[in-house]
């Protein structure tokens, strides 16, 4: 059957028909050939991308569940040409059905994914969300606290939504400034309005989201009011007022609250989502090995993932160079840099498998912590062992230098010398090591 429609495909690449006519078949070379004529010059064999879409093309169509028969060949022709249309198709769009399948893991058909994405814990609602709504909900969670604490509110705004450290480090100094000059100067009117047009104000603060809601917050409000020094000798300038925010009388009476605002404000962090870990424990398997990952592991656009693909082309070429060790180094590093998350399976020595989800530039001693807050006794010395037996002994280490990204699977290893004297006792130990809880929900790895 494979063979029936690689000559249907050569049949169709090479021949044409037009409408209404039947497509020709193949002329066939006879055996021997008159010593006078000619030999055939050998038709062109296909490019190498034509071959990798026809044989994808092909492998998919094996794939399928077996339909029955077709009922002429005119149909199993019509199938071949939507097959080749569609690599034709893919081909515009500058993917191969390889980069296709790659950039979208979750097809019909796919092998189950390790975990359904990156997830994270809002700090203020505890509610946990996929990767890709994080910041919507954030914001909506600080939306929200404005009914609560409109001054937090603000504050969390300015913090968490400016991306730029500097610029908010900047602009909350000047404003905790502001703060200072009313509570130390309360009978100073200059010090209880704000010109907006000001250099500095503009330059510092008003760049910044969540600075209006912050001084409406502390008792501030908008107003236009003349400019001062207005006479003769300014007629040729056309604006009279400008605007202002200007403190509200009843808040001459609330002064502490000001220093409280400024302190607030000066030590205000960014609202930061955690990572979900996505903890689960799984029955001893054979699978513990193989990672399925979602991408949202990966650094990669659209664009990057379809140029990865053609590189691997050149990876060939690229390992048979002569490469100082200085530049394989910073290649790997390279490499590295390529994933935000990695996925970690620890096995234990009864076989079970705790797993957890990280950023790839989280130290180690994090990963340490994890198994250790997974354990019945957490008091128990343990190793770690990355591929090959080698000891994760510097815990300082990110997890993208010890090549543990995207994916790695550990093994534990108890202290000797300390399950020794366990044993000598002669107590009796549980089943596992880790906590009835986690035994109780544990899972199948398929």
């Amino acid at each position: 059957m494979r063979k029936f429609f690689q000559e249907i495909k050569a049949d169709l690449k090479f021949k044409t028909a037009g409408p209404g006519q039947k497509l020709s078949e193949p002329s066939r070379v006879p055996k021997e050939r008159p010593k006078a004529e000619a030999a055939p010059k050998p038709r062109q064999a296909p490019t190498d991308e034509a071959q990798m879409a026809a044989a994808a093309a092909l492998a998919r169509m094996e794939m399928k569940p077996k339909a029955k028969a077709a009922s002429s060949q005119d149909a199993i022709r019509s199938q071949v040409r939507k097959e080749l249309m569609a690599e034709a198709a893919a081909s515009e769009k500058g993917l191969s059905a390889e980069e296709e399948d790659f950039a979208s893991p979750a097809k019909e058909g796919a092998a189950a994914l390790s975990v359904s994405g990156v997830y994270f814990i809002c700090p203020l609602t505890g509610v946990v969300v996929r990767k890709e709504k994080k910041e919507k909900h954030l914001r909506e969670a600080i939306q929200s606290y404005f009914s609560v604490d409109p001054v937090a509110a603000s504050i969390m705004e300015i913090h968490t939504f400016n991306k730029d450290r500097e610029k908010v480090r900047a602009g909350v100094e000047t404003m905790a400034k502001y703060l200072d000059n009313i509570y130390l100067h309360p009978e100073e009117e200059k010090y209880r309005k704000i010109k907006l047009q000001n250099k500095v104000f503009q330059e510092r603060i008003s760049c910044l989201e969540g600075i209006h809601r912050f001084f409406q917050a502390v008792g501030f409000e908008t107003k236009t009011l003349p400019v001062p020094g207005q006479g003769k000798k300014f007629k040729s300038i056309k604006r009279t007022t400008e605007e202002y925010y200007v403190l509200k009388e009843e808040m001459l009476t609330r002064l502490e609250d000001f220093k409280d605002y400024k302190e607030q404000l000066l030590s205000a962090e960014p609202v930061r989502a955690q990572l979900d870990r996505q903890l689960c424990v799984f029955k001893p398997s054979p699978e513990a090995a193989r990672f399925e990952l979602p991408n949202d592991f990966y650094n990669l656009t659209a664009e990057e993932i379809k140029r990865e693909q053609r590189l691997r082309t050149e990876a060939v070429e690229k390992a048979s160079m002569l490469r100082t060790r200085a530049m394989r180094e910073k290649e790997e590093q390279r490499e590295m840099r390529k994933y935000n998350y990695t996925l970690v399976r620890v096995r234990f020595p009864d076989g079970y498998i705790l797993q957890g989800t990280f950023y790839a530039r989280e130290s180690v001693s994090v990963l340490y912590n994890f198994v250790r807050e997974a354990l019945r006794d957490d008091w128990l010395p343990f190793e770690l062992l990355g591929p090959g037996g080698l000891k994760l002994t510097d815990e300082n280490l990110p997890f993208n230098e010890c090549g543990l990204v995207p994916s790695a699977l550990l093994t534990l290893a108890w202290d000797a010398a300390v399950m020794a004297d366990i044993q000598a006792v002669g107590e009796e130990q549980p089943a596992s090591a880790l906590k009835p809880e986690l035994l109780s929900r544990v899972q199948t790895l398929s």
